[in-house]
């Protein structure tokens, strides 16, 4: 039996959750699992509620027993879901490159997923230990794949764990592909649809492949050849110290090695964070945007007066940083569109000055990263597309792009969660080559007498000083979902006319596909694909933006403003802050 709730279709739980508790379908370890949370009607609940589903980033939950949970019956349904629909298009020879995080069960789902596929035919080329996601998504391309698969969960905490899929281009699946994949998911309607098949068989049929070293220097030898100025980054990496930490993922199978080849001689990575561990004993969130998970990398970097200091990740697409002002000897925190962006201006201005910056050149950012992209694009003559949260999103801008007979060439892209890509041989955000590409930032300004702050405070003085922030209200279980889900309908219903200080220009219902101009009236398109977002463009070159999140229990609120002094940009971003909040919750 099924019931509609708030217009979704939920699981009569009880019954399914007493299907998982007494089918040999299921193994005893499973059932016994359950059985333990016979008198918790809540956890029942929130464990067969629903099935995962495929999100901005894939399949993403908790690890345990349940529809709504990540086990190897969620994921081999997942798995026969996808070879269905590979047989379908018939690219089964291409194969599928499978890579995992150092989370739990990462690499037993891994090798589940290789042999589902191998049993359905399909071809696959399976890393023969834990590597970054982006190396997996550079690996599909080198490869020629139809496909590829990321067991991870990113930087979540570490009860979860998760599955990105890609196609062909090396970027995350999107439109229709996606939804195309979720119909042939949820029509595995049993288990025993699964197909099995041994590693011995496998072999012997010629399907199962292992991938390694010979990915991993194609893939470093590839990132050295993007530095811009190798002679500046050996003279000045024997002087710059960094500080890495790759939070107990899989950062460092790749950075360390990477970081020396190009000249980066003082290179302390966190000792007590290095060996891949899914308990991520050393910290509560394995996440680089969240400043507590520096603790034991700021204090090596005071020991050892660093001048950067850097983190990836568990799966190593996203960077964090700090860097030491000189000025007060204190390392000040960047975040996602700072550090980015400083990357950008860096990069940029240094191939304008080679000649080697495409005339047709392009950007591309997601609808909540920094405007101060927009002044970056205009002073470099780019082009300039605005995408959806979600890096699958630039990867889409760039395959259409690529495929143009004359389209416009890749420079740069980037989100403002901690993610960016600093060149097209991956369709994914790149947490390794971003390490790179601050490493060598840090040298040539340090050639120039200066530090990575002072690069940015001159940014922001030659632009303005564009500030980004973004709040999450979390909401978890059924309840919580439900909730979300009300607080986005309340807020879409509103006539916001003001937030804070700030009159509301533009406002901009992405799932209804409207712009409203508020001071005429006037109704057009937003041109983007639809999507559970509202943006309010302020007057002074600020913006508010609302959706909930695609892989966490979560509504998230993101702003930013635009001020003439650092002091000045911290407190109109404060007070903007609060008026959002109370928009949302009110």
């Amino acid at each position: 039996m099924l019931f509609i709730k708030g217009g979704n279709v939920k699981m009569d739980y009880l019954k399914e959750y007493e299907k998982w508790c007494n089918s040999e379908e299921f193994d005893e370890e499973t059932r016994e699992e359950l059985l333990n949370i016979k008198d918790d009607e809540k956890e029942i609940e929130d464990r067969f509620y629903k099935e995962l589903e495929f999100g901005t980033a894939g399949l993403r939950g908790i690890i345990g027993a349940g529809t709504n949970r990540m086990n190897k019956y969620t994921v081999g349904k997942a798995t026969q879901g996808l070879a269905n629909y590979i047989l379908e298009q018939k690219t089964e020879d291409m194969g599928v490159a499978i890579s995992y995080d150092s989370r739990k069960f990462s690499k037993e789902f891994s090798m589940q997923t290789a042999l589902i596929l191998n049993a359905n035919g399909i071809k696959t080329y399976l890393f023969e230990n834990l590597r970054p996601v982006p190396e997996l998504s550079f690996a599909v391309r080198e490869l020629k794949c139809t496909a590829g698969i990321m067991i991870t969960a990113s930087h979540n905490p570490p009860k979860y764990n998760g599955y990105k899929v890609y196609w062909n281009d090396g970027a995350q699946i999107v439109a229709p592909r996606d939804k195309e994949i979720i119909t042939k998911v949820r029509n595995v309607k049993d288990y025993a649809e699964i197909k099995e098949i041994t590693r011995e068989e496998a072999e012997k049929k010629g399907l199962f492949h292992l991938v390694g070293k010979e990915m991993d220097d194609k893939y470093i030898k590839k990132l050295e050849s993007l530095v811009l100025n190798p002679e500046i980054v050996k003279e000045e990496g024997k002087n710059l110290k960094v500080v890495y930490t790759p939070l107990h993922g899989t950062g460092n199978t790749i950075a360390e090695i990477l970081l020396k080849e190009i000249g980066i001689q003082n290179l302390y990575v966190v000792p007590e964070q290095k060996e891949p561990d899914g308990n991520f004993p050393t910290v509560d969130y394995p996440n680089p945007e969240d400043p507590k998970a520096f603790k034991l990398a700021l204090e090596l970097a005071k020991k050892v007066d660093a001048d950067v200091v850097l983190a990836t990740d568990p799966d190593a697409d996203r960077l964090g940083v700090f860097a030491k002002d000189s000025k007060t000897g204190e390392y000040k925190d960047y975040t996602g569109n700072m550090s980015a962006l400083l990357i950008a201006e860096y990069r940029i201005s240094q191939m304008q000055e080679k000649g080697i910056l495409p005339k047709n050149g392009m950007i591309i950012k997601t609808i909540v990263s920094s405007n101060l992209t927009d002044e970056i694009a205009k002073q470099y003559n780019l082009h300039l597309y605005e995408v959806l949260t979600g890096f699958k999103n630039i990867g889409a801008i760039m395959r259409r792009e690529e495929e143009k007979e004359n389209g416009d060439k890749y420079v740069f892209g980037f989100e403002e969660s901690y993610g960016c890509l600093i060149g097209d041989y991956a369709r994914d955000k790149d947490g390794i080559a971003a390490v790179m590409a601050l490493c060598e930032a840090a040298c040539y300004y340090k050639s120039k007498g200066k530090t990575l702050w002072d690069a940015m405070i001159d940014i922001y003085e030659k632009y303005g000083y564009y500030k980004e922030t973004q709040v999450s209200i979390v909401r978890e279980g059924a309840e919580g979902a439900e909730e979300i889900k009300q607080m986005m309908t309340k807020t879409r219903n509103k006539d916001v006319e003001k937030i804070g200080e700030y009159k509301v220009l533009k406002f901009k219902d992405v799932e209804k596909d409207i712009v409203k101009d508020m001071k005429t009236g006037e109704i057009t398109k937003t041109g983007l694909p639809t999507s559970n977002v509202l943006y309010y463009e302020l007057e002074d070159n600020s913006w508010c933006c609302v959706r909930p999140s695609g892989t966490e229990p979560k509504i998230k609120l993101y702003m930013g403003i635009k001020a003439n002094s650092e002091e000045k940009a911290i407190e109109k971003l404060e007070n903007l802050k609060e008026a959002m909040v109370e928009v949302v919750t009110k």
